[in-house]
């Protein structure tokens, strides 16, 4: 017989955590509509099997569960051309403080990033987003991606060398600062 689940207790652990899963459906999905109805759904499955959580980490627990919606949504609505992302916070790496100009040239750097990203294979997005967007450790992200640690760290290994290798061409041209 299943109970209820404690709501005050789901919200305050579990909820807590829904930017990070809102970052993660985005760059899986590529659309921020979808990415929204995939985070309701894993919120509404995570809260459905919230009874199960033991304990310990509940922000990697809860990025599995959109990490598998992601997956089980991919495979109902995969189009042949995603929709891009066009809100995706990376400016973070643009200083408020900054001069117009020089704010202008990190926009784009920053556009240029999230494309070089958004190019990834799915399996190397998400191992990109998980570590260096999301900073989760390596043996968090194995839990989330059901893979082993050696596994992480060779496809971190391998995303990073194509985001350099897509990224290189633009810097030689003076794209990026």
């Amino acid at each position: 017989m299943r109970t209820e689940p404690d709501i005050s207790r789901f919200e305050s652990t579990v909820l807590v955590h829904l930017d990070s899963a809102y970052n993660l459906a985005r760059w899986l999905v590529r659309s921020e509509h979808d990415a929204q109805d995939v985070v309701q759904e894993a919120c509404l499955r995570a809260l459905r099997s919230f009874d199960t959580f033991r304990g310990g980490d509940a922000r990697c627990w809860l990025l599995k569960i959109v990490r598998n919606t992601c997956c089980t949504w991919l495979e109902r609505n995969r189009r042949n051309e995603p929709e891009p992302l066009m809100d995706v916070e990376l400016e973070q790496f643009a200083s408020e403080a900054a001069d117009p100009h020089l704010q202008m040239i990190r926009r784009v750097d920053a556009e240029q990033v999230r494309e070089a990203i958004d190019e990834l294979p799915a399996v190397f997005r998400e191992i990109v987003v998980l570590r260096d967007l999301e900073g989760l450790s390596y043996k968090e992200i194995a839990v989330v991606a059901a893979a082993p640690i050696g596994t992480v760290m060779s496809r971190l290994a391998r995303a990073r060398k194509q985001l350099e290798e897509r990224l290189a061409p633009r810097v030689a041209q003076g794209g990026l600062t």
